[in-house]
């Protein structure tokens, strides 16, 4: 049977750590890299069997593939603290196991759960990740804070849901994008990407038919009408700071 390890990123988590760790009773070795925690985060997930690296944030794609160069095994199952795996995809991983894969990576369905519900429309489900991979073919890639696992091989998928707790309230919500939209913005700033008035103001509107409409988050109810203004807000939020961003550069150069 192939051996797995876990391999989770955490920042005070003390709220998540445990709901995760104990969905993983079936793995071989949980590795925890934790970005120096102020709450119990680490002390829980000492108590719960874990490995814990502490290393001040280098980025969500350094800091996952960290936890990854960590791992002992070459098979990694790489969740964030906030998830979850089900039932129904432990017992698909754990008959997985039993041969030899066919794949060097597997992707899974990620249910999102915000505002008291599973968000099943939106562009939010189903949100395919590729959370379980061969170490030796995969690593984290992507742009931050957009992280992705890029497979050097064939992709399969797995049945079941990786459960994610994605917000514990609407405040957490907007903190997390108007975090996120700085991050993007000093992103496109560095690649050399120019502020657009055009799109400052249509792609947050264009967002919001997206995310409403077009994938239906309308069928979510209130919960899918708030993302969807959520989605449009992160979007101008990310333009207007480019526009700082590089007014203040210009201002410095001059």
């Amino acid at each position: 049977m192939i051996k797995i390890s876990a391999a989770i990123i955490t920042y005070n988590e003390e709220k998540n750590i445990k709901r995760c760790m104990e969905s993983l009773d079936f793995v071989d070795e949980i590795v925890i890299v934790d970005s120096l925690s102020s709450d119990n985060t680490c002390a829980i997930a000492k108590e719960l069997g874990a490995k814990v690296i502490n290393q001040k944030f280098l980025g969500h794609i350094a800091q996952k593939q960290l936890a990854v160069e960590h791992c002992s095994h070459h098979w990694v199952l790489s969740l964030d603290a906030d998830e979850e795996v089900s039932v129904a995809l432990r017992d698909a991983l754990i008959e997985l196991i039993k041969n030899p894969l066919d794949y060097e990576g597997y992707e899974m369905k990620r249910v999102s759960f915000h505002l008291g519900k599973w968000i099943r429309h939106g562009g939010w489900y189903p949100d395919k990740k590729i959370r379980f991979f061969n170490k030796q073919h995969a690593h984290w890639g992507g742009y931050n804070p957009h992280d992705k696992v890029i497979v050097d091989g064939k992709v399969g998928m797995l049945e079941g849901d990786l459960k994610h707790y994605v917000f514990t309230n609407l405040r957490h919500n907007i903190d997390t994008n108007n975090s996120y939209s700085s991050i993007m913005a000093e992103d496109l700033d560095k690649k050399g990407k120019k502020f657009s008035y055009f799109k400052l103001f249509f792609k947050p509107l264009g967002k919001f038919l997206e995310v409403y409409l077009y994938k239906r988050g309308f069928l979510d109810g209130m919960p899918g009408f708030i993302i969807a203004v959520g989605a449009s807000y992160s979007m101008f939020l990310k333009f207007a700071k480019l526009w700082e961003l590089q007014k203040i550069e210009q201002e410095n150069t001059n």
